[in-house]
């Protein structure tokens, strides 16, 4: 199968089985999509979730937020990984774009990576989340599953590498859709220790089962 029909088989298994894909985070606003998606490095959307609304609540706006201390805004996410960076991220964030922003989230990949706390992922989610734009984030779960399934070459060796090539190959209209389906599946079917083959409906496609799974079930 070449890399193109292996395109077009995940994407038209995505498009029957997963056409709504979305975040899982809890948002109502970019501002609350910015909060969460800083918040969730290298910590569950499900912890991020069950912390967030008590901040909004007290934290309604990132005005608000930028004249919060970090007296305040660390205890409600003491729970969360690394929560002094990320409380320090937050109030860095808010305070800038209440300075250089106006007080609007930016939507611009290289805007909103000059806020405190977000890097390019952050930016491509928002961007993708938000307005559609074809920003493709990689996190370890696209990382793991694009290159499993052999959507990008296995030289691929940084997240950025897997994104040129994730950007190049899905269609345009379709890039911010492929970011979820990729995460989704890397959260729930093509998990990192054990993949669960035996659920997974892009098999046929996928280089990983057709080299190692395959041939393996088959001198049973």
């Amino acid at each position: 199968m070449t890399r193109k029909e292996r395109y077009q088989f995940v994407i038209n298994y995505f498009l029957e089985h997963s056409p709504e894909a979305e975040t899982e985070l809890i948002y109502y606003n970019p501002y609350e999509l910015l909060v969460d998606v800083i918040l969730s490095a290298q910590c569950t959307d499900k912890r991020v979730n069950e912390t967030t609304p008590a901040l909004f609540r007290k934290y309604p706006t990132v005005e608000s937020l930028s004249k919060a201390t970090f007296e305040e805004v660390f205890p409600f996410i003491k729970s969360i990984s690394y929560p002094n960076n990320k409380t320090k991220h937050l109030i860095g964030m808010a305070k800038m774009v209440m300075d250089k922003f106006n007080g609007n989230i930016p939507m611009t990949v290289e805007e909103l990576m000059q806020l405190p706390g977000v890097g390019r992922k952050t930016a491509n989610v928002i961007t993708s989340v938000i307005d559609q734009q074809p920003n493709m984030a990689v996190d370890t779960h696209v990382f793991r599953v694009s290159k499993r399934i052999g959507l990008v070459p296995q030289t691929a060796s940084t997240p950025y590498a897997v994104e040129t090539e994730l950007v190049k190959n899905f269609p345009v209209e379709l890039i911010h859709k492929a970011h979820h389906w990729l995460i989704l599946h890397g959260r729930y079917i093509c998990v990192a220790r054990s993949p669960k083959c035996e659920q997974c409906g892009i098999r046929p496609a996928c280089h990983y089962y057709n080299t190692k799974v395959k041939p393996s079930l088959q001198k049973q």
